[in-house]
């Protein structure tokens, strides 16, 4: 029997989403429940409103490449994260909640910095970026905070230079960037942080338009609001985006990653040895397995859709759920296990279809270099606390640690 809104059960027998996580490298184990018994289900939201949750790979590679979702987060039925997530969307918005033609004319602006010959131009950067920071490791104290010490700063340095940011400027702009991923804020601190993000972009973009940068912002600058074809504002909203993103994803898959690693010494050997093919499939069965964007990819649908017996009806809300997908048994075998040389491995960690992450291949040039250099230099790396003791971002957009004592 087809499923429709008018047939939907009580509302109070609708799961909250997100749901509490159990162990912390996994997703949520009722999340596993829903995949195998109702694939696609009402969720109970924050303020109330419940939309379909749709938890098995095909489904989601499905909706996420279908042309009759939107992500206009200003349309009725979109399902935000928080109150703090739509406050600051109603405040300031980007490209990654539009939909075609807008959403691809502006990420053509940039898309020729993100391509995969672009972006391995970059590697000698990056080599020197995690070169250096490992020698400051080295010299400094231990224990020492990983994430604070290498994970947050790499993918930090790189988009600074990348984008054309001052890296001195990286305690305020990482702060106000947390409280933009932050579902747990006040919807007031979320705006502000945005504000001020937006007002210290907006003078980095006026510098530029005054004087050309090789850089992302110097570009958007010369090349189209001075000529008209974008407004100042627009393009900040393009250098927040990518600020944010560009640092926030990595750092946590570094983070994160490399206490995965450590709990796995035999493929962390494998990896730490450096042969380019297993680095790299380690990096992708990571990003699988840890899925850091953790609470699904926000969709609503523009038309009546019929996907696995369920009726979804134009203007209802749509999660697609990244993070269970990435763990679905019919698309990867024993999905909950570390394989580092997992093939295939088509894994949704960057999305799919027309929003599929702009920055994938900077993402993955930073992991690739990152993760055998640390444990190269560090071979007897270890987490210098109690496993109990660790805590992580269950509140935050992108999922991680908060912090990381490691000791060698």
């Amino acid at each position: 029997m087809t499923i429709t809104a008018g047939h939907a059960a009580d509302a109070s027998a609708e799961p909250t989403y997100p749901m509490p996580r159990g162990c912390p490298f996994d997703p949520p184990a009722e999340l596993a429940q829903l995949r195998v018994e109702k694939p696609i289900s009402r969720v109970r939201l924050w303020d109330g409103s419940s939309p379909w949750l749709v938890t098995r790979y095909e489904d989601v590679r499905s909706l996420l490449a279908d042309r009759r979702v939107s992500s206009d987060s200003s349309r009725p039925g979109y399902p935000d994260q928080s109150a703090s997530i739509r406050a600051r969307r109603e405040n300031s918005t980007s490209f990654i909640t539009m939909d075609d033609p807008a959403h691809a004319r502006y990420r053509k602006m940039v898309i020729g910095d993100f391509t995969v010959r672009r972006t391995e131009s970059w590697r000698p950067l990056i080599t020197r970026i995690v070169d250096d920071l490992l020698d400051a490791m080295e010299r400094g104290p231990r224990p020492t905070d990983l994430v604070e010490a290498f994970a947050l700063p790499l993918p930090s340095m790189v988009i600074c230079q990348i984008l054309g940011v001052p890296y001195e400027d990286h305690n305020f702009f990482q702060e106000r960037s947390r409280a933009l991923v932050d579902i747990s804020l006040d919807p007031q601190v979320s705006v502000q942080a945005n504000e001020e993000l937006r007002e210290y972009l907006t003078g980095l973009m006026a510098a530029k338009e005054a004087e050309p940068t090789d850089d992302i912002l110097g570009r958007l600058a010369q090349r189209y609001v001075l000529s008209g074809e974008l407004s100042r504002g627009d393009a900040v909203s393009m250098a927040l985006l990518l600020l944010v993103a560009g640092h926030e994803t990595t750092a946590n898959m570094i983070g994160l990653g490399t206490l995965t690693l450590l709990q796995h010494p035999e493929q962390a050997a494998e990896v730490r040895d450096g042969d380019p093919a297993v680095v790299n499939s380690a990096v992708e069965e990571l990003l699988r397995l840890l899925t850091v964007v953790h609470t699904g990819r926000r969709r609503v649908a523009t038309e009546d859709i019929q996907i696995g017996g369920v009726t979804i009806r134009a203007g209802e809300g749509i999660i697609a759920a990244g993070e269970s997908a990435n763990r679905d048994a019919a698309a990867f075998t024993a999905p909950d296990e570390l394989d580092i040389k997992r093939e295939p491995n088509h894994h949704l960690a960057f999305g799919f279809g027309v929003h599929q992450c702009l920055g994938q291949p900077l993402a993955r040039l930073e992991l690739q270099i990152a993760y055998p250099a640390l444990l190269r230099r560090f071979p007897e790396l270890r987490v210098a606390v109690p496993e109990e003791e660790i805590r992580y971002r269950d509140k935050m957009i992108v999922y991680g640690v908060q912090a990381l004592p490691v000791s060698w």
